[in-house]
């Protein structure tokens, strides 16, 4: 972990900085007194007003600069020059849009990209590549908790992907001796997570009366992880000086979206329309995290719970109703 009265003059390349995690994680540093470097390809994938609203909040700030572009695209041997730390949350996210013609997007974005920063950070003198890896590399197991020694058995394209990369990055651990620490991350939720994500949806509906959809009866359950505890997870990881490579980071709030529902639904004015259908290819029953490891070997200790982090969120997503309401 960061600690206090350290000098802060290193430097840390955060890739997808305009994202939900990545913003965060930015603003974290920034306010720890890092030098970062944002990189972000601001894709349309959602709306780009919602990522410049997360860029507004540092963009102007002395030890901040942006690079706008891909990773594939930048020149990375120069990019990488100086940097103490690269936090490697860029990725094409979205079980969903995975499938079909979109999947070259996919693997563009999260293999591709992956393979290349590796490939230019190994000749440097990077102290940590924290890569942010998915629960959907373990697949739709009945084996919970989730414990990192299980098989990775991933059932959407996205989630071969994400192993993919996390595979990139600890061969060339082991060929390169690059120092990569990767986190499973498990639901993240808060203040800027992307339109497409549940909660998000679920908390649109319930403050404007707009229809819910939910793929299946509700009944799938998931470890819920606020955004504050999975920043807390990146930067310990960045400093972490152990051997394991692999960690579980999840909230411990394992909870079905039925439960959800009925959160959210207290922030409903009126009705709250909400309409169950098919389950979707490629998501799964149910995730909770064993994060024993994280705990013992990062200090990792979720702080916000489940209905304090929903109320957090509800705030955040009053605040863009005039931006919601124009698309």
């Amino acid at each position: 972990m960061i600690n206090e009265g350290q000098e802060m003059t290193e430097k840390v390349l955060v890739t997808g900085a305009a994202g939900f995690i990545g913003s965060h994680l930015t603003e974290a540093l920034l306010d720890a007194g890092y030098d970062v470097t944002g990189i972000d390809s601001l894709t349309e994938y959602y709306d780009v007003r919602l990522k410049q609203k997360n860029l507004e909040r540092f963009s102007d700030r002395e030890r901040f600069r942006l690079i706008a572009g891909s990773i594939n695209d930048v020149d990375l041997d120069s990019l990488l020059d100086g940097q103490d730390y690269i936090m490697h949350l860029a990725a094409q996210a979205g079980v969903r849009a995975s499938w079909g013609r979109r999947f070259e997007d996919y693997i563009d974005a999260n293999v591709r990209a992956t393979q290349r920063l590796c490939e230019a950070a190994k000749n440097k003198t990077v102290k940590k590549l924290v890569y942010a890896s998915s629960s959907s590399v373990y697949g739709d197991t009945v084996d919970l908790p989730m414990k990192e020694s299980h098989p990775t058995r991933p059932v959407s394209p996205y989630g071969v992907t994400k192993l993919d990369g996390e595979n990139l990055c600890l061969l060339y651990r082991k060929q390169f001796g690059l120092p990569v620490v990767c986190l499973r991350f498990f639901t993240v939720f808060g203040p800027r997570q992307r339109p497409d994500m549940a909660i998000h949806r679920f908390l649109v509906g319930a403050l404007t009366g707009a229809p819910v959809a939910v793929f299946g009866n509700g009944s799938q359950t998931r470890d819920f992880t606020y955004v504050s505890d999975i920043v807390a997870a990146n930067l310990a990881a960045m400093r972490y000086q152990g051997e394991e490579a692999v960690f579980n980071v999840g909230g411990g709030q394992r909870a079905s979206l039925n439960r959800v529902l009925d959160l959210v639904g207290s922030f409903s004015a009126g009705q709250f329309d909400v309409r169950f259908g098919n389950g979707e290819k490629g998501d799964v029953q149910h995730t909770y995290a064993d994060t024993e490891l994280a705990r013992r070997e990062l200090g990792f200790a979720p702080q916000v719970s489940l209905e304090e982090g929903v109320k957090r969120q509800a705030e955040w997503v009053r605040s863009l109703l005039p931006i919601l309401r124009e698309n």
